[in-house]
């Protein structure tokens, strides 16, 4: 992963509301969300969702899928891990003590 990618991954999640937006994401799974379903569980106006959804689809860390008449918004597992890893890599200094919780999440199934 370049610099300007986890750049701008991380300024989209540097928001309240974006930051909610993909926790929510993160949990819901492959399946997604459908906008108003995201709308409705973080009690956020449509037209603020729509922003807040275009800055994190613009960043590559959510995606959405038009069904029908709704877009069904989903993490995207793979720009996550990238950006896990780019964060992660040459861990400091090979001290494994300190990613040991991110590995433990990994291994238990948590991830």
């Amino acid at each position: 992963m370049e610099t300007k990618a986890a750049l701008s991954q991380l300024s989209a999640l540097a928001q309240e509301n974006r930051l909610a937006v993909f926790r929510l994401l993160v949990k819901a799974g492959h399946d997604g969300l459908p906008a108003g379903d995201i709308a409705s569980a973080l009690d956020v106006p449509p037209n603020t969702l729509s922003a807040q959804l275009n800055i994190l689809s613009q960043s590559g860390l959510v995606t959405g899928q038009r069904q029908g008449r709704s877009i069904i918004y989903s993490a995207n597992f793979d720009a996550v891990s990238g950006l896990i890893v780019f964060l992660m890599e040459d861990c400091c200094e090979g001290r494994t003590d300190v990613c040991a919780p991110v590995l433990a999440l990994a291994r238990s199934g948590g991830c």
